[in-house]
């Protein structure tokens, strides 16, 4: 799978959301960032990141996936600090 294609499947399962992603060779790292994560504990922003991927996680087309996921006002503190 390319970055591209993981974006297109992670951005279909969200209303609006920017979302990055890097990587290659079936490990990836993606930001995610949407209001839809406002007041979600970390494990549930995860989890609905992980909902639009989960096929190509069980196929093996995506071997390792980090994920950040934030709110707008989170990423914005993130960013200035560099973690995201």
């Amino acid at each position: 799978m390319t970055t591209d294609e993981i974006k297109v499947l992670i951005e279909g399962g969200f209303d609006s959301a920017q979302v990055i992603v890097n990587g290659d060779n079936g490990m990836f790292d993606t930001t995610v960032i949407s209001d839809v994560f406002d007041g979600m504990s970390p494990v549930k922003k995860q989890q609905m990141v992980y909902a639009t991927v989960n096929t190509q996680i069980t196929s093996g087309a995506i071997h390792a996936l980090t994920i950040k996921a934030y709110t707008p006002k989170e990423w914005e503190t993130a960013s200035k600090l560099r973690i995201g």
